[in-house]
């Protein structure tokens, strides 16, 4: 009796150690199909290893930031979680986060192109399987009948020139020629714009020391890019407080200046006449944004090897393709790009990933990002309005340096 009582205990702690590891992810509340695609990589991880077994909770993305900052003081985040990629440096900073370095590198991450990869100092925090890019979207029709020329890859429009373009078009009659999605705001801002000072020579914060801003944000190139911004609305080249974001697709606006997710949508309606070409290049050329959600490992995770391991898996080649071809959105490897029929060599949104590969730039890798974005949005806000770009920029910059002072320079 006592040798199967033994026996039954040996096997019950045998079926135990074969249960597979609950490895707890979080990530944000997002359109249908990339929570599709998601849920389906997952499934693929649980279902081609016996390790580990992924369990996914997803939070509303409105009150995502905040759940994970109030879970990160109080050390319960999980063991892997996304991370918009401006945000990834403060969390890095924080300790909330550990980087993917040594035995927690995962395979491929050196195949990734700028957009997927997120660093602090050099180290690696965070990957993504997507990335987004911002385009100048027209009609080819709409071009060719005003007589106006598409912009390309190796001749894009020069800020002057477009400007021109708008002030041709507004003679003729289109009453705001450009629609730069004036309802929004938060990110959207410092995503969309402030690429524009970095195609003049400028930026938000000089990233050789990421010390200052003075001379840098509010430089002589930085304020000719927002007295031009500020041009366009005194104008009237586009609408200061636009009725909705439906401008260009109505056709009452010829230009729109918008991420590559609106491509599908864009699409649909206007087929193969829809044209999608590299913002306008205020300097020797364009420059985009770069970095969209990317998955990072918590400090205080359990099972970092599992952790590696279901990284690693998200950004193999496969499933960056599979994320891909589900969703739409830009695969952040050529080699995943090439098994996509969209983004391989020929497709219809090859030039998206033209644009990040050549254009692309991060926002700044720096945990005072949050605080350099809202005094930018700020800035931007108040030109729009029509207030002056100097006394903007230099509010901006004043700003951003207490913020740096009162952190001493985030270690930097």
């Amino acid at each position: 009796m006592k040798h199967l009582i033994g026996a039954a205990a040996a096997w019950a702690a045998m079926s135990a150690l074969a249960a597979p590891q609950e490895l707890h992810v979080w990530r944000h509340e997002t359109g249908d199909l990339e929570m599709v695609a998601s849920a389906n990589a997952v499934e693929r991880f649980n279902r081609k290893q016996s390790e580990w077994r992924v369990v996914v909770e997803t939070l509303p993305q409105g009150s995502y930031q905040q759940a994970v900052t109030a879970a990160a003081m109080t050390h319960k985040l999980p063991c892997v979680l996304d991370l918009d990629q401006p945000s990834v440096p403060n969390f890095a900073w924080a300790g909330h986060i550990q980087p993917l370095e040594g035995k927690l590198r995962p395979a491929g991450a050196e195949a990734l192109i700028a957009g997927g990869r997120s660093t602090l100092k050099g180290k690696l925090f965070a990957v993504g399987q997507f990335d987004v890019v911002l385009a100048l979207f027209a009609r080819k029709s709409v071009l060719e009948k005003a007589g106006i020329r598409v912009a390309t890859l190796e001749h894009p429009y020069s800020a002057d020139e477009f400007r021109d373009i708008l002030r041709q078009l507004k003679k003729q009659g289109v009453r705001y020629p450009l629609d730069l999605n004036g309802q929004r705001n938060g990110e959207w801002v410092p995503y969309a714009f402030s690429p524009w000072l970095q195609s003049a020579g400028a930026d938000l914060i000089d990233r050789k020391t990421f010390k200052v801003a003075e001379g840098v944000l509010n430089s002589d190139k930085a304020l000719t890019v927002l007295d031009y911004y500020r041009s366009l609305f005194d104008e009237r080249l586009a609408s200061r407080k636009p009725v909705d974001e439906q401008a260009f697709l109505s056709g009452r606006a010829v230009f729109n200046y918008n991420g590559s997710w609106a491509d599908s949508e864009y699409r649909r309606k206007f087929k193969d006449d829809l044209v999608a070409m590299p913002p306008p290049a205020f300097g020797q050329a364009p420059r985009i944004g770069a970095g969209s959600w990317q998955w990072a490992v918590s400090s205080s995770c359990p099972h970092p090897e599992g952790a590696r391991q279901f990284i690693e898996h998200l950004i193999s080649t496969k499933e960056i393709a599979a994320f891909s071809v589900e969703t739409g959105l830009m695969p952040t490897s050529e080699a995943a790009a090439d098994l996509t029929t969209m983004y391989r060599v020929g497709g219809y949104g090859r030039d998206y990933f033209e644009f990040a590969r050549r254009f692309a730039v991060l926002r700044p890798e720096t945990p005072a990002y949050p605080l350099i974005s809202s005094s930018f949005e700020r800035a931007m806000k108040e030109v729009r309005e029509g207030g002056d770009a100097a006394e903007a920029l230099d509010r901006a910059v004043e700003a951003i340096q207490q913020d740096l002072k009162r952190n001493r320079d985030y270690g930097f």
